[in-house]
């Protein structure tokens, strides 16, 4: 898995310094032919390698035979950074057995950091044991979120951007859900929570935070499932905290207001 998505990010490295073309898939959800060329590539490598696996690919690939092995695969996770130059993206692998996720791979290409996890062996980052951190309160924390591409109206995640901004250290939204995942499990972030993933999106990366001692649900505590629209992930230690604060902004307790910029605008007048 480690050498397909090296070689995947090395094809997306040629593309990025080349600053492709973008293509549109919708009104705000793009894909480059990056996205599709390291597609093909990981799947005759898979194909090679382990012909009777089913694959999902975020590009359209999808085979399914029935097989006990499955791989969830996204080939270029951050594309809208990468299609505008923003060096934060990557290559994500996971693989299922009998609906169990056993392994997973994520490589950033930009900064040569390869995220791995096999089920019950531990985490690591570039061949060496990585572990979530150790930050106990939520005050403390700094915590990752993002925003969808499409459909931006109908969600309500700014509301628990605000409201997380204003108690924990800091909000970051850097635009690959993969990638925030794993550095939740390398102790860069202690939680992560984002509204509709798609399977390829978190397949791996939840499994690499488990495998670094972190813990992932659903907003209300429950198992994370797959197919889930919901992914809470955090060090463990803040998860608590981060259910309590969603549960109250759910629920419209103790919302602050975020200042207007109507009154903002009169101040600021000479």
């Amino acid at each position: 898995m480690q050498a397909i998505a090296r070689e995947a990010g090395a094809l997306l490295m040629e593309h990025f310094r080349r600053h492709v073309k973008i293509e549109y898939k919708g009104s705000a959800d793009l894909v480059t032919i990056a996205d599709r060329q390291s597609e093909a590539l990981i799947l005759e490598r898979i194909r090679r390698s382990f012909p009777t696996h089913d694959v999902m690919g975020e590009e359209g690939t999808r085979i399914e035979t029935g097989s006990d092995y499955k791989w969830y695969v996204d080939p270029l996770d951050g594309t809208t950074n990468f299609a505008h130059g923003y060096p934060v993206f990557c290559v994500s692998l996971a693989v299922e057995h009998r609906g169990r996720r056993i392994a997973g791979t994520i490589y950033d290409p930009t900064r040569d950091e390869m995220f791995t996890a096999e089920k019950g062996s531990g985490a690591h980052l570039n061949g060496e044991p990585m572990h979530v951190s150790s930050t106990a309160k939520l005050a403390e924390s700094l915590v990752a979120t993002g925003f969808p591409s499409h459909k931006r109206h109908k969600n309500p995640n700014i509301y628990f951007y605000h409201q997380l901004t204003l108690r924990s250290h800091g909000v970051r939204r850097a635009g690959s859900a993969a990638l925030d995942l794993c550095n939740v499990a390398a102790g860069r972030y202690e939680g992560f929570w984002e509204f509709n993933l798609n399977p390829w999106d978190t397949a791996a990366g939840v499994l690499i935070v488990e495998e670094a001692g972190g813990r992932v649900t659903d907003f209300s505590g429950g198992p994370f499932q797959i197919a889930s629209h919901e992914t809470l992930a955090s060090n463990g230690h803040i998860h608590g905290e981060l259910l309590a604060e969603f549960q109250a902004i759910f629920a419209g307790r103790g919302l602050d207001a975020p200042p207007s910029p109507v009154a903002y605008a009169k101040e600021r007048e000479p």
